[in-house]
Parts: C-alpha cells; sequence; structure tokens
C-alpha cells in the first residue's frame, strides 16, 4: 500500500510516496515509513525532528536503495518519558526493528544523536549490520558553550518558531544562515514537531554518553561524515572517534553544518550509495 505520510504531506520537495507501517517491538511500538526498492538501509534520526526531517535525504536514496527510516521512543508518545529509557535502550530498539522486518545485515546511517545510537548498537551486536554511516557525532559530549546553548534552548526554552534566537540557533545548526528560506522553515517546523519535553530527555542522555571504552567493539566499516561547519562537533573529539574504530574513514562536507542530511542531501545520499555498492 502506498499512502502520503502525515510527516511528508506539506512538503513539496519531500518523499512523495511512501509506506507506512507499525512493529511492535518489545520497548516500544514504532511507527516507520518505507521508501524505494534495492538493498536495505535504515536511517536513525537525531534528538529532533523524527522522520520528518530525514525526509530530504529518503527522497534522494529511494532513487537506488530500499530505505526504512522510524520513530524512536517517545517521538509518538511523550508521555514514554515517565518510564526511563537510556542509550542503551535505543540501540536494542535498533536492533530489534531489523529483527522485526526480518532484514539481515542492512546498512545503517546514524545522524546526530542517531549516529550514537547506531554505533552503540553495533558495539553490543558487531555482526548485525553490515556497515555504519555516522554524521554528526563525535566520541563524546563536550560541555562547550554552545552546547551548554542547546541545552538551554532545547530544555528550558519555549520553543515558538516566530522567535529571533530559536531562528538563530537553527542558524548554528545549518552552519550558516541558509539561502534558501523554505528549507529553514522546514526544519523548524520538523524540529518543534518532537515533544520538548522528548528533546530534554533526550538531551539529558546525549550529555552522558561516552563511546571510547565500546569503540574497538564495533567490528564493521563506518563512514563518519563530518560537515566542517558543524558547531556541535569537536575536532578531537572527532579524532578520537576515528582512532579509536577499528575501520573507520572520514569524509568531509566542506560547506554543511551540523544538518548536513538536510542542507547536503544529495551529497550524503551519493556517500550512502557508494557504500551500497561496496557492501550488497
Amino acid at each position: 500500500m502506498l499512502v502520503a505520510g502525515p510527516w511528508l504531506a506539506d512538503s513539496t520537495s519531500l518523499v512523495r510516496e511512501s509506506y507506512e507501517g507499525w512493529a511492535v517491538l518489545p520497548g516500544y511500538t514504532a511507527r516507520y515509513v518505507k521508501v524505494g526498492l534495492g538493498p536495505p538501509v535504515i536511517l536513525v534520526h537525531g534528538l529532533a525532528g523524527g522522520v520528518g526531517l530525514l525526509t530530504p535525504l529518503m527522497n534522494e536514496l529511494a532513487a537506488f536503495c530500499r530505505t526504512i527510516a522510524y520513530h524512536s521512543r517517545g517521538e509518538d508518545d511523550p508521555f514514554m518519558v515517565r518510564r526511563p529509557f537510556d542509550l542503551d535502550d535505543l540501540a536494542g530498539d535498533l536492533a530489534d526493528f531489523a529483527d522485526h522486518l526480518g532484514l539481515e545485515r542492512p546498512i545503517v546511517v546514524g545522524v546526530s544523536l542517531g549516529a550514537v545510537v547506531a554505533l552503540k548498537c553495533a558495539a553490543r551486536f558487531p555482526f548485525r549490520f553490515q556497515a555504519l554511516i555516522v554524521e554528526g557525532v563525535d566520541v563524546r559530549f563536550e560541555k562547550t558553550l554552545l552546547r551548554q546553548i542547546a541545552s538551554y534552548v532545547l530544555r528550558g526554552y519555549p520553543l515558538p518558531t516566530n522567535s529571533p534566537f530559536i531562528n538563530q540557533f537553527v542558524n548554528l545548526l545549518f552552519g550558516s544562515r541558509p539561502r534558501d528560506e523554505t528549507l529553514f522553515r522546514f526544519v523548524a517546523r520538523e524540529c518543534w514537531r518532537t515533544d520538548q519535553s522528548v528533546m530534554a530527555h533526550r538531551f539529558r542522555l546525549a550529555e552522558r554518553f561516552d563511546l571510547r571504552a565500546e569503540l574497538s567493539r564495533v567490528q564493521v566499516p563506518v563512514t563518519v561524515v563530518h560537515g566542517r561547519r558543524d558547531v556541535l562537533v569537536s575536532r578531537k573529539g572527532l579524532q578520537a572517534l576515528l582512532h579509536g574504530l577499528p575501520e573507520a574513514r572520514l569524509i568531509e562536507l566542506p560547506d554543511a553544518g551540523h544538518l548536513a542530511f538536510v542542507t547536503h542531501a544529495a551529497s550524503m545520499a551519493d556517500i550512502v550509495g557508494r557504500t551500497v555498492k561496496e557492501f550488497c
């Protein structure tokens, strides 16, 4: 069944048709969307925006692979934050989701917090995936000024979409003021669809993560994509991530920020496409 997804309905440049379903997992029931045909690729979204924020990348990937993105815990049910869950739970959800769909060693693409989840899952289940592509991540959370600002915005500041302060924060995620106002409005709209209590809980998880002890257990090739204008990823942390992984390669996007998977979706899709050709 092909249907227009509710998270795609009000955007003219995104995925036009999709299959939607529900995956009943041990921890929760995950809503997901699937587009395209070919080798399976699972997308893991970040702290805010859910599947909707991934749709520019999905639109590009649908041309050559079966792209599947799912909502992580709390996205559809903010009351889930009343039942504590951590990054290990989210990593287990990824493995359970792949099992539910009967996917044998798919490629996984994780962005921002989703990249942390993907790496933790691969460390826990060393041969569960074919390869990983991660973007917007380093080895641990460092309390830089910008990350403290992010914490303040996401946990304590009301989120009106017309706030100049919020708009400047979104510009930081882009890496510069976006030339395309439509894209800016799309990012703001999709991010604020995520309940603020869920964002706050996820941010608390992000503040505590440290991958250094787990990286050696990741036994699959990892492509690390880094936007050089990403103000939330430190160069020191990025190098530690690359040195800690047994098999890793770095691809840098010179003009991209933290939201490279949105602003540079075609470049990200090209990286995924090369990985698909290499391993599938």
